[in-house]
């Protein structure tokens, strides 16, 4: 097929991969170890057991390339993998750009993110493993309708703590969750320790990521029958996530294409780590491909961040990694993009970034939204908040190619629809949102709280 020929790549269900792909094994170097948060020393499976199913750490742990994807979770991916590679003609003509652009629409699953990806196989191996429920934080609500709804079909309890800024501007999130049968609250709440702690500080916080995970992590050590489930950021996370760029780089090898940029929105990493990482051995043999962190300027985690030992929570339940970090104590600006209001970095992305393997642009929110706007009027396609980042960076590249007279083959991850961000999109097209930095005040004052690592 020439790739002039087609609009879409939808690949046959005998193309979706049997394995995923685990970046460890090709890392030049290694992960630091998570230090346990309560005496900062290496931690082991044994002191993740309490949270995590044993099979998720030691997928967290393995240096194997390749994982096994289990029948029963692929048999669901069926579903809706494989998701079409779409070329992005109209837009690429409103542009009057050279550069091919393609993206990878995974808002074609039926939560509409790829999140999905994620939440079927860590629901999988709980209920292989006994538990009946399961707690877990979301940000602007699409890691918790994934795991709603793998909960439902794997026959668990699922109890989301939804940051409180997100439930509110996103209210039909909310409703998502409980059609799947979850039951969904704003965080900080007055149900947990942490979140009692966190109203008493601030009554008006918008909340943050930190505080629910926080709030989630501290649930589920507080049962035996509950495990604890996260969206993003961790290795086992990144790695269930490969399919989407396995999948690219088979529908781009049938149209004999490759790509020269690859772009992902970032916050905790997933949806970068699921498009680029497939690349990573691509870029170790000497490919000439650029690999792209889109964050938001409020929250830029990688941009301005400091590489360094730190929580994954506000209070300190969860393990200490190595990442790019604005510090955990930091509460980002209630921007719409909520899934990207994180303070921290996967470590695996942090890692790859610190190493020159990734790159990283901060965007400003309305900037972001120009582009969501110039997409969906020429694509159709109303994207997230989080994807119109990405969208952003893509635009920018392909404007870049044109002035440059340079044709590039540019591929981005659209990660999510936006039909339940429309309120977002309101408040932007009445002119009520706002371009948000990450100032040096707030840089000085949230690193200073850095655990002390000897």
């Amino acid at each position: 097929m020439s790739r002039e020929e087609f609009t879409k790549i939808v690949l046959p269900d005998d193309k979706i991969p049997k394995f995923w792909y685990n970046v460890q094994a090709d890392m030049p170097n290694p992960l630091q170890p998570p230090l346990h948060p309560a005496t900062l020393q290496p931690m082991g499976p044994d002191d993740l057991a309490p949270l995590f199913a044993m099979e998720l750490i030691m997928q967290e742990v393995s240096q194997e390339r390749y994982i096994e994807i289990p029948k029963e979770v692929r048999d669901i991916y069926k579903q809706y993998r494989c998701t079409p590679l779409i070329r992005a003609r109209n837009l690429e003509k409103a542009l009057d750009t050279p550069c091919r652009i393609y993206y990878k629409y995974e808002g074609a699953s039926p939560v509409g993110s790829h999140k999905l990806n994620s939440a079927l196989p860590q629901a999988f191996f709980n209920q292989a493993q006994g538990i009946k429920r399961l707690t877990t934080e979301t940000g602007a609500g699409q890691w918790g309708t994934a795991l709603s709804l793998a909960g439902k079909i794997f026959g668990l309890e699922i109890m989301v703590y939804m940051v409180k800024v997100s439930y509110y501007q996103k209210p039909y999130r909310r409703s998502a969750m409980e059609v799947y049968g979850a039951k969904c609250i704003p965080s900080p709440s007055p149900l947990t320790e942490a979140g009692r702690t966190a109203l008493a500080r601030d009554p008006d916080t918008p909340g943050s990521l930190a505080m629910a995970i926080s709030e989630a992590v501290e649930d589920a050590a507080s049962r035996e029958d509950t495990h604890y489930s996260l969206g993003s950021v961790l290795n086992h996370v990144c790695l269930h996530q490969s399919v989407i760029g396995q999948e690219v780089k088979t529908a781009l090898e049938m149209v004999d294409d490759y790509p020269d940029i690859v772009i992902g929105c970032c916050g905790g990493g997933s949806n970068l780590a699921g498009i680029a990482f497939p690349f990573i051995p691509d870029k170790l043999a000497g490919k000439n491909i650029r690999l792209i962190a889109v964050e938001p300027a409020a929250c830029p985690t990688l941009t301005k961040g400091v590489f360094a030992y730190d929580y994954g929570d506000n209070v300190g339940f969860a393990p200490v990694a190595m990442m790019y970090t604005l510090g955990h104590d930091f509460v980002p600006s209630g921007i719409h993009a909520g899934g990207l209001r994180y303070h921290g970095d996967s470590p695996l992305v942090s890692q790859l970034y610190h190493d020159g393997l990734l790159e990283a642009v901060a965007v400003m929110q309305n900037d972001t939204f120009e582009a969501a706007m110039l997409f969906a009027q020429t694509e159709s396609i109303i994207p997230a908040p989080e994807s119109a980042h990405a969208i952003r960076v893509a635009i920018d590249e392909a404007i870049k190619g044109k002035e440059e007279g340079v044709g590039k083959t540019i591929v981005f991850n659209l990660s999510g629809h936006g039909l339940l961000d429309l309120g977002s999109y309101d408040r932007f097209l009445s002119g009520e949102t706002e371009n948000i930095e990450f100032s040096e005040e707030e840089m000085k004052k949230s690193l200073a709280t850095l655990p002390l690592i000897k």
